[in-house]
């Protein structure tokens, strides 16, 4: 079974999932919404079939020096929407430190002005942070 990555935002959520093999993870697509809920899980819903998802990895806004803050605390929230849409799926917190940062970079390097591109670096961010889960675990 594939994992599925996610980068959530207030406006937009970054979707990634890894390969077969789940040794890889790709950046499929960037959800857009509103602050309401519906909307966003049923795509996930959608895709997570779609890839054969059976594990979602999101990644968690930690502070430099390692609390949660406001923002870390609406990931929670959004993490617990969709262990109740889903509760046959493991759900797990991932530390996002610097992977907005990390896929700005990474747009720049390809000569990809990331102003214009947020939508992508959502999706990249979410490739990095389902990356890192699976390095850091062998998945």
């Amino acid at each position: 079974m594939r994992i599925m990555g996610i980068d959530f935002g207030e406006a937009r959520i970054g979707i990634a999932v890894s390969d077969p093999l789940g040794i890889t993870a790709q950046a499929v697509e960037t959800i857009y919404w509103n602050k309401e809920w519906k909307k966003p899980v049923e795509r996930i819903g959608t895709l997570m079939e779609s890839y054969g998802c059976d594990t979602i990895v999101v990644g968690l806004p930690v502070n430099m020096n390692g609390t949660i803050g406001e923002r870390g605390e609406r990931t929670r929230q959004f993490i617990n929407k969709l262990k109740q849409a889903f509760p046959g799926i493991t759900v797990i917190e991932w530390d996002e430190r610097l992977t907005t940062a990390q896929s700005k970079q990474a747009l720049a390097e390809m000569g990809i002005n990331s102003r214009k591109q947020k939508g992508k670096i959502d999706q990249i961010a979410a490739a990095l942070i389902l990356q890192s889960y699976i390095d850091a675990n062998g998945a």
